[in-house]
């Protein structure tokens, strides 16, 4: 691929000013400076210098990002911060996308993507990747309560029920549930369905793949066997 064709689909800008950054000699390759935009480059592992700064060159990117209270998912936030202020101009320039929302007040792991098919396959109905949550409760969870939650409850302008699997109770007031459907607030309205409330909310784990190891409003780039466990594949050891 064409010099100013990767510097392009990395994010770093238009193909002019990417044309521009390789002329005035941003652009390192194996210790060489390189000044010529149509110079062509074999893309597996290619690494590359952008004014001294280290980069690998993705096809795609797959972000685990730790989210914050008091951010929403989207590009065009009303009245809190966007999560994507988090994040390196290079990676919004890519286009890159929240796999499902968080809300402003939930927590947690939050993946983001340029990989539509990726996207997808997190997100269509008909695939139920499970995510596992930790709510803490205005009230104490009594065993009813638990129980309910692992038979199912209706929702209202829901259609069906709505039931969670590995319900644990961590204490009285703090407890681990999985959802499969991720309707708007399920966690939320579960919870006051069966006659409680949620403090806070933070999501734990999506499939497989449980919160790397991240300060609030890290992130990093998951690895081929971090992305396959978000979509609730193990891979074979």
């Amino acid at each position: 691929m064409l010099l100013e064709k990767i510097l392009q689909s990395q994010g770093f800008g238009s193909r002019k000013y990417c044309q521009q950054l390789i002329k005035n000699g941003a652009i390192c390759i194996e210790n060489q400076v390189c000044d010529n935009p149509k110079q062509n480059f074999n893309l597996g592992q290619l690494h590359f210098q952008v004014f001294g700064e280290d980069y690998l060159y993705r096809e795609h990117v797959y972000i685990a990002l730790n989210k914050p209270s008091g951010y929403e998912c989207s590009h065009q936030a009303t009245h809190h911060k966007s999560v994507f202020s988090l994040l390196p101009e290079i990676l919004i320039h890519r286009g890159i996308q929240c796999v499902g929302r968080l809300d402003q007040d939930t927590t947690g792991l939050l993946l983001l993507t340029d990989d539509g098919q990726y996207l997808q396959s997190l997100t269509h109905p008909r695939k139920h990747v499970p995510k596992v949550y930790h709510v803490t409760t205005a009230d104490p969870v009594t065993t009813e309560q638990k129980q309910q939650l692992e038979l199912g409850v209706e929702l209202r302008n829901e259609k069906g029920v709505y039931a969670a699997t590995g319900v644990e109770l961590i204490s009285e007031n703090h407890l681990s549930m999985t959802i499969h459907q991720g309707v708007y607030h399920q966690v939320k309205r579960m919870l006051a369905a069966v006659g409680n409330k949620v403090e806070s909310l933070h999501r734990h784990q999506i499939g497989l793949l449980e919160l790397p190891r991240l300060d609030e409003g890290e992130y990093l780039y998951l690895t081929p066997s971090q992305k396959q466990l978000s979509q609730n594949i193990q891979l074979d050891v």
